[in-house]
Protein backbone atom coordinates (compact mmCIF):
# COMPACT_ATOMS: atom_id res chain seq x y z
CA UNK A 1 0.00 0.00 0.00
CA UNK A 2 2.59 2.18 1.10
CA UNK A 3 5.88 3.23 -1.45
CA UNK A 4 8.10 3.25 1.55
CA UNK A 5 10.94 0.13 1.62
CA UNK A 6 10.30 -2.13 4.21
CA UNK A 7 13.06 -2.90 6.45
CA UNK A 8 14.76 -6.28 5.52
CA UNK A 9 12.89 -9.28 6.44
CA UNK A 10 10.19 -7.23 8.51
CA UNK A 11 6.51 -7.89 7.93
CA UNK A 12 5.24 -4.57 10.20
CA UNK A 13 6.63 -1.40 11.05
CA UNK A 14 5.51 1.47 12.66
CA UNK A 15 6.70 5.00 12.12
CA UNK A 16 6.62 5.60 15.98
CA UNK A 17 6.91 9.62 15.78
CA UNK A 18 3.46 9.62 13.87
CA UNK A 19 1.22 7.07 16.15
CA UNK A 20 -0.73 8.66 18.53
CA UNK A 21 -1.85 5.83 19.83
CA UNK A 22 -5.45 5.43 18.85
CA UNK A 23 -5.60 1.64 18.86
CA UNK A 24 -7.54 1.38 15.93
CA UNK A 25 -4.37 -1.00 14.27
CA UNK A 26 -4.51 -3.31 17.28
CA UNK A 27 -8.50 -3.93 16.91
CA UNK A 28 -8.19 -4.91 13.20
CA UNK A 29 -5.20 -7.49 13.66
CA UNK A 30 -6.67 -10.59 13.27
CA UNK A 31 -3.48 -12.79 14.35
CA UNK A 32 -2.33 -10.55 17.23
CA UNK A 33 0.54 -8.93 15.53
CA UNK A 34 0.23 -5.78 17.24
CA UNK A 35 -0.10 -4.88 21.03
CA UNK A 36 0.43 -1.10 22.77
CA UNK A 37 3.16 -0.60 24.96
CA UNK A 38 3.85 1.96 27.89
CA UNK A 39 5.97 4.95 26.66
CA UNK A 40 5.35 8.19 29.00
CA UNK A 41 7.31 10.38 26.25
CA UNK A 42 3.79 10.51 24.47
CA UNK A 43 1.18 12.27 24.54
CA UNK A 44 -1.46 9.23 25.50
CA UNK A 45 1.22 7.46 27.12
CA UNK A 46 1.21 4.54 25.09
CA UNK A 47 2.49 4.12 21.58
CA UNK A 48 2.15 0.77 19.09
CA UNK A 49 4.45 -2.67 18.99
CA UNK A 50 4.87 -5.46 16.71
CA UNK A 51 4.83 -8.09 19.38
CA UNK A 52 4.53 -10.98 17.16
CA UNK A 53 6.09 -10.28 13.68
CA UNK A 54 6.44 -13.85 12.41
CA UNK A 55 2.60 -14.19 12.38
CA UNK A 56 1.79 -11.44 10.11
CA UNK A 57 -0.38 -12.95 7.57
CA UNK A 58 -0.38 -9.27 5.48
CA UNK A 59 -3.87 -8.49 5.34
CA UNK A 60 -2.86 -4.81 5.61
CA UNK A 61 -5.47 -3.81 7.96
CA UNK A 62 -3.93 -2.37 10.42
CA UNK A 63 -1.88 0.20 7.58
CA UNK A 64 -5.53 0.43 6.02
CA UNK A 65 -6.82 1.76 9.31
CA UNK A 66 -3.97 3.67 10.37
CA UNK A 67 -5.58 7.45 10.78
CA UNK A 68 -2.03 9.04 10.85
CA UNK A 69 -0.21 6.86 8.15
CA UNK A 70 1.97 5.02 11.21
CA UNK A 71 1.90 1.64 10.35
CA UNK A 72 3.25 0.14 7.49
CA UNK A 73 3.24 -3.40 5.75
CA UNK A 74 5.57 -4.93 3.45
CA UNK A 75 4.73 -6.46 -0.39
CA UNK A 76 3.61 -9.35 -0.52
CA UNK A 77 6.14 -9.43 -3.69
CA UNK A 78 8.81 -9.01 -1.23
CA UNK A 79 8.10 -10.91 2.11
CA UNK A 80 6.17 -14.44 2.28
CA UNK A 81 3.71 -13.72 5.04
CA UNK A 82 2.44 -16.32 7.78
CA UNK A 83 -1.09 -18.07 7.67
CA UNK A 84 -3.20 -17.53 10.51
CA UNK A 85 -2.91 -20.05 13.50
CA UNK A 86 -5.83 -20.58 16.40
CA UNK A 87 -2.76 -19.76 17.85
CA UNK A 88 -2.50 -16.18 16.27
CA UNK A 89 -6.51 -16.10 16.06
CA UNK A 90 -6.53 -16.18 20.29
CA UNK A 91 -3.65 -14.23 20.91
CA UNK A 92 -5.56 -11.26 19.24
CA UNK A 93 -8.35 -11.89 21.60
CA UNK A 94 -6.38 -11.80 24.42
CA UNK A 95 -4.83 -8.56 23.11
CA UNK A 96 -8.19 -7.21 22.33
CA UNK A 97 -9.64 -8.57 25.96
CA UNK A 98 -6.76 -6.71 27.63
CA UNK A 99 -7.76 -3.35 26.16
CA UNK A 100 -5.11 -3.53 23.29
CA UNK A 101 -2.28 -3.39 25.52
CA UNK A 102 0.76 -5.90 24.44
CA UNK A 103 0.54 -9.40 26.66
CA UNK A 104 3.42 -11.68 27.25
Amino acid sequence: MSNMVAPDQTPVWVNEARCKACDICVSRCPAGVLGMRLDPHKVLGKVIEVIHPESCIGCQECELHCPDFAIYVADRKEFKFAKITQEAKDRAQKVRDNKFMAID
